[in-house]
């Protein structure tokens, strides 16, 4: 039908079994009627990948903690077949309209859509089986799309961003439950931004980096200047305009192990006797914190030194006269 409208559309590729390539077209791609009828959802090829490594199952309980405007969400209602509960929350209320138009729009009746603020959501409702955080960001990923980014974001944008996506993970993990999957993604090159927040993540909360099943993308990084990250974040992957033709993005799957606290996110509990004055938990803190900074685990973001004021990530040159697409 699509065809016939003048539409020069292709499958995606061998990864994904319900894309379509959109090369050119003759009519408007969101004006047609079967676009208005619900019969697909336009948006970026990169949009999939998160939600095939949550891996939603019929029947579960599931959140999109960012979910506007909705591409991701009626993904993975699709792949719960309409069944289960799917809870899709944005923290701004008017992109929840357009959230609910396209939920109506593609027949989603499985879902609830909230207006919170995810860095809360965990106080709000627990015990999901699978969540998906796709963090807002710096949009590194998309210069290739918008240029305007590498003069429009600063060194403290990407701080910002890190601080509120530390925030927003760790409420992600604790609405989920023990044994339930939880999956970070942003639509960022940078390290304070993927690896290093998953990092801080990890040390934080009884979880562990699982693999994601997706076909291909390079590992996420296990070093990064002075910073070693653990060896697992090799399962996380990276994506490039130049390398993959689409949008820059990373992905992680986190398995939520118990609902204990790592150390670093609470005090030494055991108060120990006191020597010289001073607490042997006092200083066991003081002789932490030192090691941490030394050997490079401190945050990223805290210890970095301010190197440039604007994000300096040169625009991908695509392989030889690949096009450009949009996807459906």
């Amino acid at each position: 039908a699509l065809l016939k409208r003048g539409m020069h559309v292709e499958p995606l590729e061998k990864w994904s079994k319900v894309g379509l390539q959109v090369f050119e077209s003759n009519v408007p791609i969101a004006g047609t009627i079967e676009y208005l009828a619900g019969q697909y959802m336009l948006q970026s090829a990169v949009s999939f990948l998160p939600v095939m490594a949550l891996a939603p199952q019929e029947k579960e309980r599931v959140l999109d903690m960012a979910a506007a405007p909705g591409g991701k969400t009626t993904y993975i209602a699709q792949l719960m077949k309409n069944t289960g509960v799917l809870f899709a929350n944005d923290v701004s209320e008017p992109r929840t309209k357009a959230l609910n138009a396209n939920l109506q729009r593609l027949g989603v009746t499985n879902t609830v859509v909230t207006n919170y603020d995810g860095a809360g959501y965990n106080k709000i409702m627990k015990n999901f089986d699978r969540v998906l955080l796709d963090a807002p960001c710096t949009g590194s990923g998309i210069i290739s799309r918008d240029k305007s980014i590498k003069s429009s974001k600063h060194y403290e944008d990407v701080q910002r961003a890190s601080q509120q996506q530390r925030t927003l993970l760790l409420s992600a993990i604790d609405a989920v439950k023990v044994g339930g999957y939880v999956v970070y993604s942003t639509c960022s090159f940078l390290v304070e931004e993927n690896e290093a927040v998953v990092e801080f993540a990890v040390r934080r909360r009884h979880v562990e980096i699982v693999e994601m099943g997706l076909p291909f993308g390079r590992p996420g990084l296990t070093k990064y200047r002075h910073h070693r990250f653990q060896e697992k974040m090799q399962c996380s992957r990276r994506f490039f305009p130049h390398v993959h033709n689409m949008d820059g993005f990373f992905v992680c799957k986190l398995k939520k192990l118990s609902d204990d606290c790592r150390p670093e996110a609470q005090d030494i509990a055991a108060v120990e006797e006191t020597k010289n004055g001073v607490s042997r938990r006092a200083k066991s803190g003081m002789k932490g914190a030192a090691k941490r900074q030394r050997d490079g685990s401190a945050d990223i973001v805290a210890t970095e030194s301010r190197r440039e004021s604007r994000i300096s990530v040169p625009p991908p040159t695509p392989r030889g006269g690949r096009k450009k697409h949009r996807k459906v």
